[in-house]
């Protein structure tokens, strides 16, 4: 929502103008996580206006926070942001957000050189300024001047779907250099966040150098930034930078902990191992000597390394799975079981050539098939949908029977005749019920008029929601990740309404919506609400995107109890025919 993501830069604006004025890390941190959690609200921060003792309830949003919060909701402004901004240079801020250059440098280049803007930057290279200053040698102004080009041809964050496929092939081809015994990625990445800034690789070797050699001369790499026997980073042509750490495998546990983060979560598994007079760190966990500098360098042996099921072990705390450890929850609190890839049973939403897919309905059905599905779901656009050859009324009852005619004829699994339908901007179906009716399931979805305003984008959405007729809310938002907002529903109440409807908020797992996202899904699953997670496959490789949403619904803490995808043919089928 607007509100929630404008005010959410406030605050990340406060944190980053005070790590330039090299304030506390505890009040940098504190004003992070608060914009974070102001982003994933899944219901309109607004909401909360005049009501303090609501918002200090919320998890990591203290009295002081919630005042800020609550001056921006009735003011339009935070008047220790303007102070701060007062403060500083324009420009000075943007600084932050050139690859390399951090909070310490910043601060150096405007006290020593007035470096004030990514202008003033540009020209203290040209003119020699940077050159002057102690500590700024040749290579690292040459470094600043790169990423400065950078900045002018990079886009924005990759979408998960672009990154895990590159980290995926890096590794595969990585693995393959003598010497290579372990490699993972890390990161963003391993937490399964929708975007990725940069990926982190890990590996332990017996050839430090040959390794490095074979990362750095990988045919996809456009500049190498840093290479040397325990860290090289490259930046690819698409604009992804990658890390490579090499590690010692007794160690590797810890560091795959530690370069996994979040920066919350580390900080919290930090803070327990100082209680229980330990010290965490990326090489592992040691009994605190009291001394000063690290453990290790003084020879300590770590208590737990190997592994980060070790770790949290020795810190008499439950095994976190990667997608939790954003630190929306306490670190003491039990995961819940979560679905995997393997838990799903079910494809509930996907296209035929009748509409804008490539495959028949058998070849639709013997993919499905072969994926090991028990249900497959017919479910081309609606007539709405002209741009994706959405079917009229007559060929909407000749697909049904065509549908039919497959599933007798084909044994193992299960094919339903649906449909995609469009949720019009009022919030009426593009069917009427009697049609609706001879189909075995309805996916109704919005595709057009995604920019209404809140209020009636959600009055749709529970139109479609409350229809007798409709099983699925496929792509609740329409957003398209990076490039369109979609609707902003009031999800609460989406959710309270699917809930005592029995209808399923689908989470589709086209990397380029990930409809739901991660903090919806978490409202659903609190609520009880079913969560449908399906490919939306055009194409057979379609079923590979599967995954990212199964991604997504556990880092929305989804288990295979209320994932519908994930239920038995009988359980799947009864729930079906409650709405016939």
């Amino acid at each position: 929502m607007t509100v929630n993501r404008d005010l959410s830069a406030c605050f990340d604006r406060i944190a980053s103008i005070l790590e330039v004025q090299g304030a506390n890390a505890f009040k940098v941190n504190a004003n992070r996580r608060v914009a974070r959690i102001i982003k994933d609200l899944p219901g309109d921060i607004a909401a909360f206006a005049g009501n303090k003792k609501e918002l200090t309830a919320i998890d990591g949003i203290g009295s002081g926070s919630a005042d800020r919060i609550l001056e921006y909701l009735d003011s339009g402004t935070i008047s220790e942001l303007e102070e701060l901004t007062a403060g500083i240079p324009d420009g000075l801020v943007d600084l932050l957000d050139v690859p390399g250059l951090g909070p310490k440098t910043v601060r150096r280049l405007w006290q020593e050189a007035d470096v004030t803007s990514i202008d003033t930057l540009r020209r203290a290279i040209d003119d020699g300024t940077l050159e002057s200053m102690p500590r700024m040698g040749a290579k690292t102004i040459s470094n600043i001047a790169d990423s400065l080009d950078f900045m002018e041809t990079a886009g924005e964050r990759l979408g998960i779907g672009i990154a895990l496929p590159i980290a995926e092939d890096l590794m595969a081809r990585l693995y393959e250099v003598t010497g290579t015994r372990r490699i993972a990625y890390a990161g963003s990445l391993r937490r399964g966040r929708e975007t990725i800034g940069d990926v982190d690789l890990l590996a332990v070797t017996d050839d430090p150098d040959g390794l490095a050699e074979a990362f750095t001369t990988a045919p996809e790499v456009a500049k190498v930034l840093a290479k040397g026997g325990t860290k090289c980073s490259v930046r690819l042509e698409r604009g992804l930078q990658v890390d490579l750490r090499m590690i010692a495998e007794e160690a590797f546990g810890a560091g795959l902990m530690y370069f996994t983060g979040s920066k919350e979560h580390n900080v919290a598994l930090r803070e327990r191992a100082i209680k229980a007079s330990q010290r965490l760190n990326e090489y592992g966990l040691f009994p605190d000597d009291g001394e000063s500098g690290t453990p290790q360098s003084r020879g300590i042996k770590p208590v737990a390394a190997q592994t980060e099921e070790d770790i949290y072990t020795a810190l008499k705390l439950p095994v976190r799975p990667p997608e939790l450890r954003e630190q929306r929850d306490d670190v003491e609190s039990e995961p819940p079981p979560l679905v995997e890839v393997s838990s799903m049973r079910a494809e509930l939403h996907a296209h035929t050539e009748a509409s804008d897919g490539v495959m028949t309905i058998r070849e639709l059905a013997d993919e499905a098939k072969s994926r090991g599905f028990h249900t497959i779901a017919v479910t081309d656009h609606s007539r709405s949908s002209v741009q994706a050859n959405g079917l009229s009324e007559d060929r909407l009852r000749a697909h049904i029977d065509a549908v039919h005619e497959v599933d007798a004829a084909i044994k193992g699994i299960r094919v339903l005749a649906g449909s995609e339908v469009d949720i019009l901007s009022d919030g009426r179906l593009d069917y009427d019920d009697e049609l609706l009716a001879m189909l075995d399931i309805v996916v109704a979805s919005p595709h057009v008029a995604l920019r209404q305003s809140s209020d009636k984008a959600t009055a749709r959405l529970l139109a479609a929601i409350r229809h007798p007729l409709v099983h699925i809310i496929g792509h609740p938002t329409g957003r398209i990740i990076n490039r369109r907002e979609g609707l902003s529903p009031d999800m609460a109440a989406l959710v309270e309404a699917a809930s005592e409807c029995d209808t399923a908020l689908e989470i589709n797992a086209n990397p380029l919506r990930l409809d739901l996202r991660d903090t919806h899904v978490r409202l659903a699953v609190e609520a009880g609400c079913p969560v449908a997670i399906n490919t939306d496959a055009h194409r057979p490789e379609d079923f590979d995107l599967l995954r990212y949403g199964v991604l997504t619904g556990r880092r929305g803490r989804l288990g295979p109890k209320q994932c519908i995808n994930a239920w038995t043919a009988k359980r799947l089928h009864a729930w079906l025919a409650r709405k016939r």
